[in-house]
């Protein structure tokens, strides 16, 4: 599914973020989260933008409680940057497309 946006789940979290080759940009969300609606459309975005350089996942945060757990998601939207296995940033709330985008770039240069 290149350039788009998968699921992850609890299931699959393993093998398609902690394992992954390419960094991840994991949206923890819900159905009924109203900033979480406004930010997609610029996560689907990046999701094209990045294509071969950046996986964008989203994880449902009712359906998945145990990831969501494991990494502390208290406040939804939250984005986590994964590279390498490991959370190398983090970004909480609606923010702007600029700033997501500020962090991408960041943690794809290095």
């Amino acid at each position: 599914m290149a350039g788009s946006m998968i699921e992850v789940t609890d299931q699959n979290f393993e093998q398609d973020v902690l394992k992954s080759p390419t960094p991840v940009l994991v949206d923890f969300w819900a159905v009924w989260c109203g900033p979480c609606k406004m930010i997609a459309p610029a996560i689907e975005e990046m999701a094209q933008k990045y294509t071969g350089r950046l996986k964008v996942v989203k994880l449902d945060v009712d359906q998945n409680q145990g990831t969501a757990t494991t990494y502390g998601i208290r406040s939804i939207p939250t984005l986590l940057i994964f590279k390498g296995g490991k959370v190398v940033d983090q970004v909480v709330g609606a923010v702007p497309k600029s700033e997501i985008e500020k962090r991408l770039e960041r943690v794809l240069a290095e």
